[in-house]
Formats: structure tokens, sequence, C-alpha cells
């Protein structure tokens, strides 16, 4: 059989990681990340540290290579880089981002205890310990967490309360709860584990019904544009009279009926500074018509560069950005690769980290808290930032991934943050998907992709906050943390 040797098990395990981004946007088959969380236990049952080191970067290749190769598009289509450059690239990407299970692997076998509970723990506690690690080493790709195939499911009511990680150690618990099932197929673990799942489901309902959040104010009008501009287009300059002519245009047309005008990322192609006249005219609109205009665009304070949101009309605010993408917006280790291959020479991509504590976006429809396209897959960093505003607001522009299912894992995610913090989100990106997001996740309405057109609608100002908007990860985080610890110190007394 092929759990019969260590190549077989590689292979096992190399499969079930691909299929783990199954359960995730666009595909939602949710069941199947459960069953290869699963099967990576059992994978791993019985193991030495050293064979579970193989088996676990095995399983992390196949889970970000199905779950993340879509940065492939980025660095042939738009970083210009040879096909077999593209590939290894994306390879090494992968099969870096894979050590991490490596490590996670290797640690559960050296700490794998003999009562079947504390295994099932111990597996949840790491899985969500490596995806905090994912949110901050090498400056983060908090990406294909458990906790998002959550969404549109009972289970979802958990999110307000402990957020995507706690989530993540919910599913985690089931799933070795399911592996250890499939090990020894008794009676007794067949009905806790049957307990179990309908606890977590039931208690995921009643969580569910709780309005941590109340409307602090009327529904106010929105005006979202989709532009749908190819990349190229906005690095011409040739096509900047056309662009803003566009733009302006828009804001005469939507503003007098919207209370909000949204556009996307780097939607106006020049310095704040570069086209006083032409901010004015925008300001004189948004104040005449009562409204607020957000858009995207570049501001810069001295030899300093920031990819910024810029709010006109009664008021003028701006926000930085502070987690910025490594060479799509800076270029780590700059002096050795800016101008090796073009992908490290990227239009934009010498950008200066926003200061933090930045205050919320001031509008006619309430406190905006505002965030730049990565920014808003940071689930902490969102809740933070979202504590003194009555709505979220994130633009993008991930035409960088084409038709792959990148943009689609970056939606889920930002309607993750709606219902982890029980307001409404506002999405703007240039080619989709634009959409207006309820206090609970849902989709109120979106636009198709790749498509030039506007989203009209409605949005609640919320006051209030969910535990996790006041708690964040930590509790979670601690548990995840110490457990582990605790398990290694039982251990080496036992050994000793």
């Amino acid at each position: 059989m092929i759990m019969q040797s260590l190549a077989g098990r590689a292979l096992l395990c190399l499969l079930a990681g691909s299929v783990f981004t199954l359960g995730l946007a666009p595909f939602d088959l949710k069941l199947l990340s459960l069953a290869s969380m699963a099967t990576f236990v059992i994978a791993l049952t019985g193991q030495s540290w050293r064979q579970s080191l193989l088996l676990g970067w095995c399983y992390g290749l196949g889970f970000f290579g199905a779950g993340v190769s879509w940065v492939y598009v980025s660095i042939n289509v738009y970083g210009h880089a040879p096909l077999a450059l593209a590939l290894t690239l994306t390879t090494l990407f992968c099969a870096g981002l894979a050590l991490l299970f490596a490590i996670q692997a290797a640690v559960l076998s050296l700490l794998r205890p003999t009562q079947a509970g504390l295994r099932i723990a111990l597996f949840a506690c790491l899985w969500v310990a490596f995806e905090w690690l994912r949110t901050w080493l090498l400056t983060g790709f908090p990406w294909l967490f458990a906790g998002y195939t959550a969404l549109d499911t009972v289970v979802a009511g958990w999110a307000p309360v402990i957020g995507v990680l706690g989530v993540s150690l919910l599913i985690a618990v089931t799933a070795a709860g399911v592996a250890e099932l499939v090990i020894d197929r008794s009676v007794s673990r067949g009905m806790l584990l049957t307990t179990w799942i309908v606890l977590l489901a039931s208690t995921g309902y009643l969580l569910g019904l709780a309005e941590w959040t109340e409307p602090a104010g009327e529904e106010r009008t929105v005006a979202i544009y989709q532009p749908n501009i190819a990349l190229e287009d906005t690095w011409d300059r040739n096509n900047a009279p056309i662009l803003l002519g566009d733009f302006l245009a828009h804001a005469k047309a939507h503003a007098p009926s919207s209370n909000l005008v949204v556009w996307p990322e780097g939607a106006l192609p020049f310095y704040f500074d570069q086209a006083p006249g032409y901010m004015a005219e925008l300001r004189r609109i948004g104040q005449e018509s009562d409204s607020t205009i957000v858009t995207g665009m570049p501001t810069r304070a001295g030899e300093r560069r920031f990819n910024s949101i810029v709010s006109v009309g009664q008021s003028s605010k701006t926000y930085n950005k502070q987690k910025l993408v490594p060479f799509g917006e800076f270029v780590p280790l700059e002096d050795s690769l800016r101008g090796a291959i073009d992908f490290f020479n990227l239009p934009m991509s010498n950008f200066s980290k926003g200061e933090a504590g930045q205050l919320p976006l001031s509008s006619t429809i309430g406190s905006l808290a505002p965030f730049i396209c990565y920014e808003i897959v940071y689930p902490d960093f969102v809740a933070k930032g979202s504590r003194s505003s009555n709505l979220l607001i994130t633009i993008s522009n991930d035409a960088w991934f084409g038709s792959s299912h990148g943009p689609y894992q970056h939606f889920q995610m930002a309607r993750y943050r709606a219902l982890e913090l029980q307001k409404q989100l506002i999405r703007g990106a240039n080619n989709g998907i634009t959409a207006i997001i309820d206090e609970r996740g849902g989709i109120v309405d979106e636009l198709p992709q790749f498509e030039r057109a506007t989203l009209e609608g409605q949005v609640t100002p919320r006051e209030g906050l969910t535990p996790f908007a006041r708690f964040g990860s930590t509790p979670i985080l601690l548990l995840s943390l110490i457990f582990p610890l605790f398990i290694g110190i039982k251990a080496k007394r036992q050994r000793g």
C-alpha cells in the first residue's frame, strides 16, 4: 500500500497538500481542506522527526504550489521574466514556504504524546502557531488559513469571537480527530468526534445570531468605480489625459447622487502634489455635492514615496500604506537586486512604509478604516485599525494576478474581516472583485471581473466592537504557543 513506504507517504502528502486549496475560494469544496489536514496527520503517524521533516516539506510544497502559484502571473506577465526563470522563481517561493510545514511536522513528531486527546490538541496548536508565523516572518504572507474555509457555514459564527486563527484551531482539532478515528476506529472515538462536531456547529450557529455591533446611522449611498484599466496603460504617461478625464467625468456623474465615491488603488497616475488644480476640482465637486471622493494614488514627503488613499470633499485626509508587498512595492536587498531583471524593477516599487497609528479617513458617511490591497489579509492589523471606525474600506488592483484564483482568495479574506469585526466593508478594485460586504461577511452586491462599471449601493455605518476586535488573536496565540511548550516540558521530564 502507498502508506507502507516513505516515498508513498511523501507522494500522499504532496497530493494532500495540493487538495487543501480546493476548500478555499473560488472552489469552496470545504470538506476537502479538512480531508487534506486529516490525511497529513495520518501520514505523519509513526514517523521519526527526520521522516516527518520530509513529509511536511512535501505537504507544504503541494499546499503552496496549488494555493499560491498564481504569483507566477506577476513574475512572468508583468515582471517580464522569461518562462523558465518565472517557473524557477515561483518554485523557489513555494518550496521556501514549504519549509515551515517541514518544521511543523518535525516538531509534531518530536513531541508526539501517547494520549489521543493531547495529540489532537498538539496538532491544532502547532497548525495555528505556524499560520501565525506566516503573518510576520520575512514581512509576512498570511495566506491560505484553514479558518477561511468556515466562511458561509455555521462555524463562521465563531469568527467575531476568536478570529480566523481561532477558527483554524477549531478546524484543525476536527481534522486531527478525524485522523485519530481513521487510525483507531473505536466506538468511543466515533462518539466523541460526533459530539464535538455537533457542539461546534450548534455553538457556531448560536454565536452567529449575536449582534456585537449596531447601526450608527441611516443607510448611505456609495458609488464604486471599477475602471478595468490595463496595468501597462496606467504606467503610460501618454494615457494620463484620457484616464484623468475619465475619472473626472465619473466624479461629476456620481458625486451628486452618492454620499461616497470610491476609486481603486493607484487610480490617479500622479503624485498628489503634482496636480493641485485637478485635486482642487475634485474637492469642489465633493463639497458642492456633499459627497466624499476616495481614491488611491501615490503621495510623497521629501524623499519618501507612499502608496496612499486620499479622501477629498468637505475635508481632505490621507492614509499611507503600512504593509508593503515585497518586490511589488519595495525591493529587499535593493542594492543587489534592483535592475537584475525587470521583475526587480517594477514601476512604483520604491514605496516607504506608512507610520503606525494613522487616524481613520473622515467622510460624509462616517469614519472609514482604510486598507490598501494586501493589508486586508492581516487579521489583527485590520482589527486594531478599525476600532474607532464605522465602516471598513479597502481598495486594490488585482490585475497583477490575471484570471487566476489569487483575486478570489483575496476577496474571501476581505469578506472575513467584515465578519470578524461585524462592520460593513466597501471594496473597490481596478478589475474586480468590486463589492459591498455586509457585517456578517455576506455579499450585498458585486461587479463581475474584467468589466468597466460602477457599483451603486447602500451601506450602514456601525458602532461597537466584537470580542475579536477587542482582544485580537492574543488568547488563541497564547494557547497555541504555550500548549506545545507544556507538552515539550512534559516529554523531557518523562525521558529524564
